[in-house]
This record gives C-alpha cells, structure tokens and sequence, in this order.
C-alpha cells in the first residue's frame, strides 16, 4: 500500500535554554514542501544558512548530536528530531536564532504537544520507506556498542543500557509501535551522573543544566554538603534545596518511569536514526548505544537503503502464510486447469494486491513454447497478472462465485526478463483509479527474485452473471 508524505499544516513556535550553551533560543517548526526532508535554519547567521538535517552532517556526539554544513552547526538535534518523526512529519524547516536547539525539559514531549496542537497535513508525493530485509549488523567493539536491525511489520526499537553502575544498572527499554512514542518514552528526560557535573560545570559544557531538565544520578553515600554546596555554586544554584539521600536519583525530582533513562536513550535512537531521512520499517534492537553509535548505524542504515534503491530490487516475504491458497482462489474466479495462473494471494490492501504463480516443467503450454528452451509466454504473464487482479475485484463484492471479470482494455505492456521453469514470479497490482460502477481500473508488475520481469495497465468490468 502506497503512504503519501506528510507535513506540519502551520508553524509552532517554541522558546527555551540551550543545555550546553545556556543561551535563550526561539524555535519554529515550520512546513516544508514534498521531497524536502527536514533541514534546520540558522536565523542569527548571515544569509540565514540551512543545514540537512542528515547522517552525513554529523560532526560531534559528546553529550549530543551536533550538524554542520558549511561552517555552520546546530548543536542537540535529537529531541527536536525524536518529535518530528514520532509525529509523522516527512518534510519540516526547523528554524532556530541560536547554535542549539532549547533543551526545554530534557524531552521531546514539549515539541510533541506543539506539534500535535496544529495537525498534519497529506501531500500530494508517495513516501519512500526503508524496509529492513535482512538482518543488518553493527557493533563497535572497543567500546561495547552493538545494533542489529531485523525485519518486522513496524518500526519497532529495543534498548538495553549498562553503564555498571550502582545508580543505573542494568535497564531495558522496548517501542512496539511508533505510535506508542509519544505517551512512553516521548516524556523521557537526559540524564547525569552527579560525579560528571562538576566536570561539566567547570568546562562551560552545561551552562543551561537545570535539575528541571536532566534526571541527576547519585552513587554515592559519602557525599558531603561541602561537596554539594560546590556543585550548587557552579551551577549557579545556590538556592537550591538538595539532599543526597543515597545511592539512586537525587532528590530534587522523581522518575517518571523506573527505567527512564533506558527509555530516554531510545529516544535518542528514533532522534539519531531520523537522520536517515527515511520512513523505518523493521526492528532496532541496542546494546550500551549513544549519539556516536547510533549516527555510525544510521550511516550504515543509509547506505543500504541507498544499495536497495540503486539495484532495483523489490522484497517480498513468501514465507509468511498466505492470505488465500489455490483452494480459496478457485471459490473466487471461475478459471481451472490447466487456466488457472496463480496459486496464492499473499495480500489484499485497500487498494493493491499481492500473487503468486510457481512456474514448473509441468505447465502444458512449455510443450510446445518451446521444446528444448521452455519459456512462459508473455501474455499468460499478463494473464495471470489479471487473475490476480480478479481475485482482488471480486474481493470487494458479497458472494464472488456469482461474479466474473472481463478484460476491456491492456495497455503499456513491456516484457523485461524471461520466465522459466523454477522461477516464483510475484505479480503486485495497485488501482490506479477508485472503483466505479463495476470498472476496475489496475497497474501491475511481475517479479522473479524481486527483479521486475513484466508489466502492463489493465481495465476489467465486474459482472454479475444472469444464470446465478
């Protein structure tokens, strides 16, 4: 079934603290035409440069994902990014009047409720979804990063987090579905080790840090209020009421689920990964992931989605159970031996159809087509092609056995590859126009081993016979 591209029907407007820079941000998201991905614009800067919103971009992943294109940078994309995607925007123009998108409350929640406020709206372009196939590997050793990306009917990511520590643990965290982004694990906020502020205070690294923003993590029983009362110095948090009561989250705050922080680094997955810049169909699955393993697997993602698009191949699961057998297809259309062209519907979508036809020695018509050099001919191709057309029309009507359909009209046929005895040809057909008054209007494609073998436009009518 063929999606079409979606984006924000108007710009939201959002203002914060950028977490690192400290610096008061405006923020828009803002439609983009079809075709035209994400892409962050930097309004402060001269001539107010766009940056691609896109793995290739990706210059630094300390303590987040930062994009530079041409000398300019946007520094913590993955919240804003993690909202836009889980939201199903395709195309969006992210503006910003400062170096780094506003840390907000350490989640992509804010953007999501903006975002959801206004709606989207339907484009007139299909979307090109990345569909994982087989199984695709990455690991980087030395440091204990591991990704795997298998085949599945959703977008889907598991994440398992191991920082060995007293505070954190072991943690596991699992999206079934996109959709579920929003409610678990959009509100998900950053985290920090306590023992890491005063680095990061002292570096300038964290001069928006605010325990409003960041779930901060204690080990430790032997903190002092001397120590504490260095830490809310450099933070600029002298007021502050803090109280370390042990090994666990400080106290200033609660978690919003028990494993938050395994949830907000799948988060920060959907965020990375939507640097690919394409619809995900499949499942993630993570072990000890951060910005800079997750953007190397999203360029590793990229570039077979790219090998998969450049070699024209189409994957279709045959060893799932098929939606009708050859007994079911034979209660539906009126064809038999040796007529009958197809042997299993593997799909039946609102508007398409997927078939199967196993091509063997056995076919009558290789007798004579040709001895010696058996070949389907082309037009019991095209044949089969409308049978399964057929079984689709007659799917949408009570009672199939009193219908029949008839061919009115072939056109733009073309015979790309010979079709031989062994081969599994797939014939895949979408409408090309909603059904009226019987007429079913189709254009199909033929596969052997995801290879496009035949084609052809093909209008039938649906007729009820007089006899029944």
């Amino acid at each position: 079934m063929t999606h079409k591209q979606k984006t924000i029907k108007q710009a939201v407007n959002l203002e914060g603290i950028g977490l690192h820079t400290g610096k008061k941000t405006k923020l828009a998201i803002l439609p983009a035409p079809a075709n035209h991905g994400y892409k962050f614009q930097r309004m402060d800067v001269e001539g107010q440069p766009m940056i691609d919103a896109d793995v290739s971009r990706v210059t630094e992943t300390q303590r987040g994902t930062t994009l530079e294109q041409n000398g300019t940078k946007i520094h913590t994309t993955e919240h804003v990014l993690a909202a836009v995607y889980a939201s199903g925007i395709d195309n969006a123009i992210i503006q910003v009047d400062g170096p780094e998108i506003p840390i907000m409350n350490g989640s992509s929640e804010p953007f999501m409720d903006e975002i959801e406020k206004v709606g989207l709206e339907e484009q007139d372009a299909d979307l090109e979804i990345f569909e994982i196939t087989e199984t695709i590997k990455f690991e980087i050793e030395e440091k204990g990063i591991e990704f795997l990306a298998v085949p599945d009917e959703d977008y889907r990511v598991t994440v398992m987090v191991d920082y060995r520590s007293p505070a954190l643990g072991t943690q596991h965290a699992s999206m079934l579905k996109l959709d579920d982004f929003k409610k678990e694990f959009s509100p998900c906020r950053t985290f920090v080790f306590l023992k890491e502020l005063e680095y990061l205070a002292t570096n300038g690294l964290i001069k928006g840090g605010d325990l409003d923003n960041a779930i901060v993590l204690v080990e430790r029983t032997d903190i002092s209020d001397e120590e504490v009362n260095r830490l809310k110095k450099l933070l600029g948090k002298e007021d502050l009421e803090v109280k370390v009561d042990g090994i666990g989250v400080l106290n200033t705050t609660k978690l919003k689920f028990q494993n938050e922080p395994a949830r907000h680094k799948l988060l920060d997955i959907v965020g990375d990964l939507a640097l690919i810049g394409k619809r995900i169909k499949g499942h993630i699955l993570s072990a000890r992931p951060g910005h800079y393993g997750n953007t190397e697997f999203g360029k590793v993602l990229k570039a077979k989605f790219l090998e998969k698009k450049n070699d024209k191949t189409k994957y279709f699961d045959l060893t799932k159970e098929p939606l009708f057998d050859i007994n079911d297809i034979a209660n539906m259309i009126p064809h038999r031996y040796p007529f009958l062209l197809i042997d299993k519907i593997m799909e039946i979508s609102d508007n398409g159809i997927v078939g199967v036809k196993n091509v063997t020695l056995n076919e009558p018509f290789f007798t004579g087509h040709f001895p010696g050099n058996p070949v389907m001919p082309g037009v019991l191709q095209i044949e089969a092609m409308a049978q399964t057309g057929g079984v689709f029309a007659l799917n949408q009507v009570e009672d199939p056995e009193n219908y029949s359909t008839y061919f009115l009209k072939i056109d733009n046929v073309r015979y790309k590859k010979k079709v031989i005895p062994g081969d599994t040809i797939v014939f895949a057909l979408e409408l090309i126009s909603p059904i009226r008054r019987g007429l079913v209007n189709m254009k199909g494609k033929a596969y052997v081993n995801g290879i496009v073998v035949s084609e052809a436009e093909m209008l039938a009518q649906v007729v009820k016979e007089k006899n029944n």
